[in-house]
C-alpha cells in the first residue's frame, strides 16, 4: 500500500482544482494503452488528477492532425477516456498542428475544429492546443492576415476554445515556452506580451521553465513570466525526460522545484522517461511534492537536504517511492511475469508447486554429484537505492555514482602510487579496494534485477543497466591491472576489441571528435588525451627498465621468476651483474665492438635499438632488440636449433606497464626496432613470451606480421612468435 493516500486533500488554485500528473508528451514509441490505464490508478493512488495526451509519434496527433480517428481508434480512446474518469483523472486531449497549418485558411480552421468535435464525442471535455518545436516563419498568406506568429496562434486558439465552450480546462503550448527562448528576455519578449495581452483568460499557458529541461525552477522566475502572461502558468516539466538521448535514464526524485511555488502555479505535469515502467519514480516523487503543503502543516525533514524546503524532503520522498516500487517488481502478477514465484527463488517453504515453464510436471531435482539449482538471491531496497544513484538526474549523479567517479579520477591520477613504494601506495590500495566493492556492488545489483519476478520492469531496464555493468566492469578490470592484482585484460593492449569495449556507435565517435568532447560531463573532468614520448635508452634508466620487468613478471602470473621456464631476455633484465648496458651492447650489431666491454656496460646504448617509453608520470616501458640472440640463447643453455637462427636470427622484448592503455606508442616502437634490425643485415626477428602473458600475446598477433613458430624441445608455457623481414 503505497503511503500516499489519494483521500488526501489536494492543492486548489483559487476555486479550481491544482492541475497535477503527467504529460505524454515525449518522442518515440508511445505507450500502450494498458500502461496509460495502469497509469490513471497509480495517479489516483498518489494523488495526481490530470493526464495530457499528447505523444509526438502519435501520427494523428502531430503530423496527421487533420485526419478523423478510424472505429477502431475511436473505441480505444473511447476506453481510454472512461478508463481516466473512473480514476478521478482529468483527461486533456492534445493537439499538435503548427508543423503545418496555415491560420489564415478558414478550411484549416474547419479541420482543427472538426478533429476536435471527434474526441469530444468520446467523451473528453478538456483540450490543449500545442504550438512547441516548430517553425517560426510564417507563410506568405499568414504574413498578410497577421502582424506576427504571436497573433496567429492567439487567434486560431481563442477561436476554437469558444468554438468548444470554454472548457474548464484548456491548455496553451507557447513556441516560446521557456526562457532560454524569449528574445532578448522573458520580461521584454514581444511574443509572450502578445500572448499575455491577447489570449483569453480562461486559457492556461504551458512553461517549461528556464530552460527546455531546466536544472532549477525558482519562485522568482515564476513570478516574472507569470506577470508578462498575466496568469500563473502549468509547469511542463522536463526534468525527467530522456527522449534526447537514448543512453540516459532518470530514475531521481522530483526536484529543485521549492514547494513554495505551488501557489504561484496553475498546476505541474510531468513529462517522464520514454518507457513507462522506470517512471514509477518520477510520478510517485512528484504526488509527494504536490501534496507537500496540502494540509497547510510543514513535514519532517531532515536538515541535510540542499533545498533546505521546510515541506519536502527529495531524498525521503525518493526512499517511499523506492520502497513502493521494491513490491512493484517483486510482484508476480503482472503481465509478462510468472503466476507463482520463480522456481529458483530462495523462498519460505510452500506446499504450493512453483509454476514450470516448458519442463514436466514436477520440478527437476539434481543428484548429489551433479551442479545445484541456480538460487537467485532476492532484490533489495538497497539495489534500487543503487540503481537511482546511477540513473539520477539530467544535471546530477546520486551520491554513489559521483563517489566512484571521483575514486576512478583519484586513482588513476595517483597510478605511480601502484607501481612504486611510495607514501601514498597504502592509501591507493585500500582506495583501489574500495573501488572495486562499488563496481561489485553494481554487478550485484544487476543479477538480481535481472531475475526479479516482475519481467515488464527488467526489459525496460536491461539495456540500460546492461551498459553500465559493462562500463563499469571496464573501469574495474582498468584499476587493477593499474594495481598489479591481476593480468591486464586484453582490450588494453588491443587495437581490435570486441564491440562492446568501444561505446556510443557512429554518435559517440561524432561527439569524440568534436573540441569540446567531454567538457559538458556532469563530473566535471576535462577530456585528456595522453601524451607518450619514445626516446633512446640511457644509462639512467636502467632501475627503471628492471623496475618495469619486475611488475609485469608480478601482473602476469604471480608465479616466482625462479619457478618459471627463462626466457632469453629474462637473464640480461634482471640480473646485476650483468648491466642492462651489457645487454643493450649486445643489440648494436652482430660483431663485437673494439670498445665495447661486455662486462663493463661502459659503451652507451645504440638509439636503434634500445628504446624507451615515457607518460606523464614517468618511464612506462621498453622496447630491446638483440639482433644476434644466438649467444645469449647459449648462456641460459637454450637449444634452439641452427635452422631457426639462421632464418631468425634477431630477438626483440617489448614491455609496457598497464597504464599504456593506446597500442600506438608500442606499435611505433616495434616499427623503429624492425627497421633497425633489417638495416643491420638481419633476415627475420623473434620474440619469447609466456602463455600468462596473454597482453603482449594479443599485442604482437594483431600486428600480423608476427606468426608462432616452431621451436623443438622449448618449455610449455612459452611461446615463440617470428617475423620476416
Amino acid at each position: 500500500m503505497s503511503t500516499l493516500d489519494s483521500d488526501e486533500q489536494r492543492p486548489q488554485t483559487g476555486t479550481r482544482r491544482f492541475i497535477s500528473g503527467v504529460v505524454e508528451g515525449f518522442y518515440g514509441r508511445p505507450w500502450t494503452m494498458e500502461q496509460r490505464t495502469e497509469l490513471f490508478k497509480r495517479e489516483q493512488k498518489w494523488g495526481l488528477n490530470t493526464y495530457l495526451y499528447a505523444p509526438k509519434d502519435d501520427y494523428k496527433h502531430r503530423m496527421y492532425w487533420r485526419d478523423l480517428y478510424s472505429d477502431e481508434e475511436a473505441e480505444q480512446l473511447v476506453k481510454l477516456i472512461s478508463a481516466a474518469k473512473q480514476h478521478d483523472v482529468d483527461f486533456i486531449y492534445a493537439i499538435s498542428p503548427g508543423l503545418d497549418i496555415t491560420f489564415s485558411n478558414p478550411k484549416e480552421v474547419v479541420a482543427l475544429k472538426r478533429k476536435l468535435d471527434q474526441v469530444r464525442e468520446f467523451g473528453c471535455r478538456s483540450f490543449s492546443l500545442l504550438f512547441d518545436d516548430i517553425e517560426t516563419e510564417m507563410c506568405p498568406a499568414d504574413k498578410q492576415a497577421f502582424s506576427s506568429f504571436a497573433h496567429a496562434q492567439v487567434a486560431i486558439t481563442n477561436d476554437v476554445y469558444q468554438h468548444l465552450g470554454k472548457p474548464e480546462t484548456f491548455l496553451f503550448c507557447p513556441t516560446d515556452y521557456c526562457a532560454a527562448f524569449c528574445t532578448p528576455s522573458v520580461s521584454q519578449s514581444s511574443y509572450l506580451h502578445t500572448v499575455g495581452e491577447k489570449l483569453l483568460p480562461g486559457i492556461d499557458i504551458l512553461w517549461t521553465g528556464p530552460k527546455v529541461v531546466s536544472n532549477k525552477i525558482s519562485v522568482e522566475s515564476i513570478e516574472e513570466v507569470s506577470s508578462v502572461l498575466k496568469r500563473a502558468p502549468v509547469i511542463w516539466d522536463n526534468i525527467h525526460a530522456n527522449d534526447y538521448d537514448p543512453q540516459r535514464l532518470f530514475i531521481g526524485p522530483y526536484k529543485d522545484r521549492p514547494t513554495e511555488l505551488i501557489p504561484k502555479l496553475r498546476g505541474v505535469l510531468t513529462n517522464p522517461n520514454c518507457e513507462f515502467y522506470p517512471n514509477f519514480v518520477a510520478i510517485h516523487t512528484l504526488g509527494t511534492w504536490c501534496k507537500a503543503t496540502a494540509d497547510g502543516a510543514p513535514r519532517d525533514v531532515e536538515m541535510g537536504d540542499e533545498e533546505q524546503d521546510p515541506c519536502y524532503s527529495p531524498q525521503k520522498a525518493l526512499t517511499l517511492a523506492l520502497t513502493d516500487w521494491l513490491q512493484e517488481f517483486l510482484s508476480t502478477d503482472q503481465p509478462g511475469g510468472p503466476c507463482h514465484p520463480p522456481t529458483h527463488f530462495k523462498k519460505e517453504s510452500s506446499d504450493e508447486e512453483p509454476m514450470q515453464t516448458d519442463m514436466g510436471e514436477s520440478s527437476y531435482v539434481p543428484g548429489p554429484e551433479e551442479n545445484p539449482l541456480y538460487t537467485a538471491e532476492p532484490l533489495t531496497l538497497d539495489d534500487l537505492k543503487l540503481l537511482s544513484d546511477l540513473f539520477y538526474l539530467p544535471y546530477e549523479h546520486g551520491p554513489t555514482a559521483r563517489t566512484m567517479l571521483q575514486e576512478l579520477d583519484w586513482l588513476k591520477n595517483h597510478s605511480q602510487a601502484a607501481s612504486a613504494e611510495t607514501e601514498k601506495t597504502a592509501e591507493w590500495c585500500s582506495r583501489a579496494q574500495e573501488f572495486d566493492d562499488m563496481c561489485d556492488a553494481v554487478v550485484q545489483m544487476f543479477n538480481r534485477l535481472s531475475n526479479a519476478p516482475n519481467r515488464n520492469i527488467l526489459y525496460d531496464l536491461y539495456n540500460y543497466i546492461c551498459d553500465i555493468k559493462s562500463g563499469v566492469g571496464l573501469a574495474r578490470a582498468y584499476v587493477k591491472t593499474l594495481g598489479g592484482q591481476g593480468r591486464p585484460s586484453a582490450h588494453v593492449m588491443n587495437d581490435d576489441p570486441e564491440p562492446w569495449d568501444f561505446r556510443g556507435g557512429l554518435s559517440g565517435e561524432f561527439q569524440r571528435m568534436l573540441p569540446g568532447h567531454g567538457n559538458r560531463d556532469l563530473f566535471r573532468h576535462p577530456p585528456m588525451t595522453a601524451v607518450y614520448c619514445i626516446r633512446p635508452y640511457c644509462p639512467e634508466d636502467k632501475m627503471e627498465v628492471q623496475r618495469i620487468f619486475r611488475q609485469m613478471q608480478r601482473v602476469e602470473g604471480k608465479v616466482p621468476l625462479m619457478t618459471q621456464s627463462p626466457l632469453i631476455c629474462d637473464r640480461y633484465v634482471t640480473r646485476s651483474v650483468l648491466s642492462i648496458h651489457t645487454f643493450v651492447c649486445h643489440f648494436i650489431s652482430p660483431f663485437p665492438l673494439p670498445h665495447c666491454s661486455l662486462s663493463a656496460g661502459e659503451i652507451p646504448p645504440s638509439p636503434l635499438c634500445a628504446l624507451i617509453l615515457e607518460d606523464e608520470i614517468g618511464v612506462c616501458g621498453y622496447a630491446l632488440a638483440l639482433i644476434d640472440a644466438k649467444p645469449a640463447a647459449s648462456k641460459i643453455e637454450r637449444v634452439i636449433s641452427d635452422s631457426v637462427f639462421k632464418e631468425f636470427p634477431s630477438l626483440v622484448t617489448i614491455q609496457v606497464l598497464p597504464r599504456v592503455t593506446d597500442p600506438s606508442p608500442t606499435k611505433r616502437m616495434i616499427d623503429w626496432l624492425m627497421t633497425s634490425i633489417c638495416s643491420s643485415g638481419s633476415r627475420g626477428a623473434f620474440c619469447e613470451l609466456r602463455q600468462s602473458d596473454r597482453r603482449m600475446l594479443n599485442f604482437y598477433s594483431n600486428l600480423d606480421t608476427f606468426k608462432p613458430i616452431q621451436v623443438a624441445g622449448l618449455p610449455e608455457d612459452i611461446i615463440t612468435m617470428g617475423t620476416r623481414l
